[in-house]
């Protein structure tokens, strides 16, 4: 909901933010005119300034300011009359500012300025010791002053893509059908069987916790416990006593008083005595039972398995969020910490997941051309001159469909015309990102699909084909930064994914409520999962993925 405000001369709106009594710089700028429609109209914006400086020997001032809303700056000019020019003009400064938006003189780039009439708030800076200064930095730089980057224009508009690309994740299954499942960021499955998970556990703290007050207060020893259980006894033959002698119930009262409380001390004196310092063990293995959990419980790397349960009970479904790899890493690919798109859909098969991928893909490139296109052309300008061409192209064309087997003799054939890669090439590899970018980028110059993969090399939850040999799973390959999504049919019949569980060497018993999807009520279905900083990266240009997520957390970093 917005407010307006009419302008009687040309009868433009402006439209007032639904909760600020202020215009967003992007409802000014962002209009066919550049705002120029506009002028005449008496608006309040706020803002950090980009750039200030003051003009006529300091009698009065530009600012270019952004909100945050767009790319583009709004220019600002203050008299000296109005405020202190001296506060308003270093970079970083935040302005609320109240005046009339006017045509500039005919020659200058701006469609539209605000004569600033009043100044309502602002929040100085100290230009010697702001850290973000005017000048070109580094994404490395800005890394290191994490709280300050989204002030920036490149990291102001990856958060505005990122958001795009968010909505039009949710608009994209909504849409189609589907149906928003939270799943849990706490679990107790391996999805992938690697075994790189963050663990969750009290264990360590508790362990300090128990060392501290034993430090403070040492437990009691035998001769302690003895003298408490000596107590107890005696407080014990003494209401036996008053009882043999039929003495006044006040007094067998009192008397039991004193041994329930002698036998409460003797309970925490028993308990204290156990306590020992470090991690609870068991058979010389840490007893997890002593676990907040009360069993081994992890930060999850997918919730596709937990996702499956509704699947298989409402049909179409996606969960969208955080998932985490203790993988130690350092590659501009990777972070500990990053966000997965997970569909999931009953009643289908591979080739249905299929056309959902690259029809999903296809609405996520349009949808940043149609509602994120000022942003995009500041990527285009800044870090890869061809995103917004590899968008429309993206958008546009039909993804190519071949075989795993298909795919190895390409590159075999690359590898004989003279093309050499840095991994080996053979049947029954993983192809790596080398692989996945010659075949996108070189040989079919558009997304290709790579489907029917070995068996061997992926996971256990991947529906075996008749050739015993492959797997339905599927690759979703794209221009610059190869795999973008991973899906696979699910394996539905019982005995298959049971042996395929013990053939991988994962234990059963965590996998037997999963095991249960297959016993009762087994449905054919299928899904996929989608990086989502990986689409940003691919929609950007930006090379390091610690750039397009806004809180980075990888090895050695997790800052705020």
């Amino acid at each position: 909901m917005v407010s307006t405000v009419n302008n009687a001369a040309s009868g433009s709106k402006v439209e007032k933010h639904a909760f600020s009594d202020r215009v967003t710089i992007r409802t000014i700028l962002n209009r066919p005119d550049g705002g120029a429609g506009l002028a005449g109209q008496r608006v309040r914006v706020g803002g950090w300034v980009k750039t200030g400086r003051e003009q006529g020997k300091g009698s009065f001032a530009f600012l270019e300011v952004n909100d945050g809303s767009c790319p583009a700056n709004l220019q600002v000019i203050v008299d000296a009359s109005v405020a202190d020019l001296g506060q308003l003009v270093p970079t970083g400064t935040c302005v609320s500012v109240e005046g009339l938006l006017k045509n500039p003189p005919e020659g200058t780039k701006q469609k539209i300025e605000l004569r600033v009439e009043k100044v309502i708030d602002v929040g100085t800076v100290d230009p010697a010791k702001y850290p973000i200064p005017k000048t070109k930095l580094t994404l490395e730089f800005l890394r290191d002053r994490i709280h300050f980057r989204p002030r920036t224009n490149t990291i102001s508009a990856v958060a505005r893509i990122r958001n795009a690309l968010a909505y039009a994740t949710h608009t994209f299954f909504q849409e189609n059908g589907f149906l928003y499942i939270h799943t849990p960021i706490i679990t107790t499955s391996d999805c992938e069987g690697a075994g790189e998970m963050f663990q969750v556990t009290t264990l360590i703290s508790e362990a300090e916790k128990i060392e501290k007050e034993l430090i403070k207060n040492p437990p009691p020893t035998e001769a302690d416990v003895e003298a408490a259980k000596l107590v107890v006894k005696e407080k014990g033959e003494a209401v036996a006593k008053l009882k043999s002698e039929k003495a006044s119930k006040e007094a067998i009262s009192s008397s039991v008083a004193e041994l329930t409380k002698a036998k409460e001390n003797l309970a925490k004196v028993e308990e204290r005595s156990k306590l020992k310092p470090g991690i609870p063990q068991k058979d010389g293995k840490i007893d997890y039972l002593q676990d907040f959990f009360a069993r081994q419980a992890f930060l999850t790397v997918s919730g596709q398995l937990q996702v499956e349960t509704y699947a298989c009970a409402v049909s179409n479904v996606y969960t969208f969020g955080p998932t985490f790899r203790a993988e130690n890493s350092h590659t501009s690919r990777h972070l500990a910490e990053f966000w997965m798109v997970e569909p999931e859909i009953a009643f289908a098969d591979l080739k249905d997941d299929m056309n959902c991928a690259e029809a999903y893909v296809k609405f996520l490139c349009q949808w940043l051309l149609d509602k994120c296109l000022d942003d995009m052309e500041f990527m285009a300008k800044n870090y890869d001159k061809s995103c917004i061409d590899r968008l429309r192209m993206v958008a546009s064309t039909a993804f190519e469909r071949i075989s795993y087997t298909e795919a190895v003799d390409l590159l075999l054939e690359a590898v004989k015309e003279g093309k050499k890669f840095e991994n080996n090439v053979e049947w029954g590899i993983d192809l790596a990102s080398e692989h996945e970018r010659y075949l996108t980028e070189v040989k079919f110059q558009k997304p290709v699909i790579v489907y029917n993969y070995p068996k061997g090399i992926k996971a256990f939850y991947m529906r075996v084909n008749d050739d015993l040999k492959t797997v339905a799973a599927m690759d979703v390959l794209v221009p610059k930064v190869g795999e973008l999504i991973g899906g696979s049919q699910r394996e539905e019949r019982y005995d298959v994914i049971k042996s395929r569980i013990e053939e991988m060497g994962l234990p059963l018993e965590p996998y037997e409520w999963y095991l249960d999807l297959r016993r009762f009520g087994t449905v054919k279905h299928c899904g996929f999962g989608l990086g989502f900083e990986r689409m940003i990266l691919f929609a950007t240009g930006i090379d390091n993925i610690r750039d397009v997520i806004p809180f980075p957390r990888y090895p050695g970093r997790a800052d705020l």
